[in-house]
């Protein structure tokens, strides 16, 4: 009882146990927002990274011939063999327990039927049983009715689903659901892949114990400190300790030092930092002011480099010089300084051109150095010759032998012959073309098969595309931080109002039409920042 009462009136105890409890509650709720933060942040990335793996996956599934393969039609039988192949491959190769094709009954999208179906159970020790080409059952819950529904009415690209309390028996998981397409652009089936998110849990443990662990040093060094304050005579030395700190924040100079004010250690110091306090702040000042002009050095390095890299773009003037058979313009607005849109045109001899336009994955200088490498790996291997397929494919090997930073770029190419007006093409999961008929006299988007995007994955193959543009004709490409511009409502300038503002200005020459498609961008943007670059290039046959 006499050790309760002296602890009850023992101002230490007291100030340390408040220090500890308030230390403690600040670091549970500071652990609580890292986690639900980190959380949150992991599901994003999870979801993305996932959708994109989905995404490829997708490609590989031919949506035209869906509908055979559930009726096992002989010309597409071995069709469906390969593409079970491809997806199995992909199955092991991403590291997900399960990918499957699915049809859903749009009447009511309360059921469906199964076209492809790969597991790997290797990846989370699941137990899935594929099922066979045909297996029809309901849809899961009205989540899952909702989700197909809203890609099939292409309200979204993708929908994603975490089950973290499952009831079936197997491990928590992610669904990412991705449209498969056909031809004509329509939404012919889903596929929906299964990605464990153990990895995703045993990556959060470590950021928990280290919270944990700092929370116990903090309190442990706080305590101790506080023990030593309130247990010596403060009140004089603190006194002159505010006052010196007065004086400083008054008059900015250096007085005599403190020194040593009080025999008690912690006073002494507290005395001897507002000494170096003084002195590191005069200091901070001076190296504020070298600061501030480091930064306009390097702002002006930036603007260097933003010159440097409009002036590899190549020259409209030096390109048309001598040419009346048709007339080309370009432009590339950054979001920052520099950016990683690229585009580029030149002859690779005097009756084919060569249309380049690529976006990479980020902004700022790190996109802007992979550009560069792009570009110069593709403009020359473009020279030596070979179809748009072959080059971009000799370009996505180069590029994953050196892709440490694991960034990728997007990529349309086309080889234009001037007289006949034959246009080969291919496309490395860019935006596709928007082309301009004289005899229909409406631009529309010219849908073609995407490969993978440069930089995913090396040994990947490429398809060539083939197009004929007439005398009167115009070709329209762009990146997608055109269409994806937003205003202040969160709403998308989207492809649909490149195609009427491009029709609006259909008579006029592709310079006109890029500066009134950038009027109009600004327009429906209002004062929103600018969040990605924005890249277009034009030509007209003539």
């Amino acid at each position: 009882m006499n050790i309760f009462k002296k602890l009850r009136s023992n101002m230490s105890f007291h100030a340390i146990a408040s220090l500890v409890g308030l230390i403690s509650l600040f670091g549970l709720i500071i652990s609580l927002v890292g986690f639900f933060s980190l959380d949150n942040a992991y599901r994003k990335e999870y979801a993305t990274s996932t959708y994109h793996m989905a995404d490829s996956a997708a490609a590989e599934v031919n949506g035209d011939h869906l509908g055979d393969y559930l009726f096992e039609n002989e010309l597409t039988k071995d069709e469906y063999q390969k593409t079970v192949n491809r997806l199995q491959t992909s199955c092991y190769k991403l590291n997900v327990s399960l990918i499957y094709v699915i049809v859903v009954d749009t009447s009511d999208y309360g059921r469906f039927t199964s076209v492809f179906n790969v597991v790997n159970n290797d990846v989370d020790n699941t137990k899935y049983t594929p099922w066979a080409l045909g297996y029809q059952r309901n849809t899961t819950n009205d989540e899952y009715r909702e989700k197909y529904r809203s890609i099939y009415e292409r309200r979204s690209n993708y929908e994603t689903i975490f089950r973290t309390n499952t009831t079936d028996g197997q491990h928590p998981h992610i669904t990412t659901l991705v449209p498969v397409l056909s031809s004509s652009r329509t939404v012919a089936g889903l596929l929906c892949m299964q990605r464990p998110i153990s990895e995703m849990n045993r990556a959060m443990l470590p950021y928990l114990l280290a919270i944990v662990f700092s929370i116990v040093i903090m309190a442990v060094v706080i305590s101790v400190l506080a023990a030593l304050f309130v247990n010596k005579s403060i009140i004089k030395p603190v006194k002159r300790v505010s006052l010196e700190a007065a004086r400083f924040a008054k008059e900015s100079s250096i007085a005599a030092p403190l020194g040593e004010i009080s025999r008690y250690e912690v006073i002494s110091n507290l005395a001897k930092s507002i000494d170096l306090m003084e002195a590191d702040t005069l200091k901070h000042m001076e190296e504020l002011t070298s600061v501030t002009a480091e930064r306009e050095r390097i702002g002006a390095e930036l603007s260097i480099a933003s010159g440097i890299q409009r002036a590899v773009l190549p020259s409209v003037d030096s390109v048309l010089a001598g040419r009346t058979d048709f007339d080309i313009y370009a432009s590339m607005n950054p979001a920052k300084g520099i950016g990683g849109d690229f585009y580029n045109f030149f002859f690779i001899d005097d009756d084919h051109l060569a249309l380049i336009i690529a976006d990479v994955s980020g902004k700022g200088v790190p996109a802007a150095l992979f550009m560069m490498v792009s570009t110069i790996v593709l403009a020359n291997r473009a020279q030596m010759g070979g179809s748009p397929a072959e080059i971009l494919q000799y370009t996505n090997d180069s590029i994953c032998r050196h892709n440490e930073a694991g960034m990728f770029v997007t990529a349309w190419l086309g080889i234009l012959q001037l007289s006949t007006g034959e246009l080969i093409s291919a496309n490395a999961g860019h935006e596709d073309p928007i082309i301009y008929r004289k005899k229909t006299g409406r631009f529309a988007p010219s849908p073609e098969m995407h490969g993978v995007v440069i930089g995913g994955m090396a040994g990947l193959r490429y398809n060539n595309q083939q197009t004929k543009l007439e005398k009167g004709d115009k070709l329209f490409i762009f990146t997608d931080g055109l269409s994806e511009a937003k205003n202040k409502a969160r709403q998308m300038y989207s492809v649909i109002r490149v195609v009427k503002t491009l029709n609006e200005n259909k008579d006029k020459t592709p310079k006109e039409i890029l500066e009134n498609m950038r009027d109009s961008v600004n327009a429906f943007v209002g004062d929103e920042p600018q969040f990605d670059d924005l890249t277009m290039l034009c030509i007209e046959l003539k």
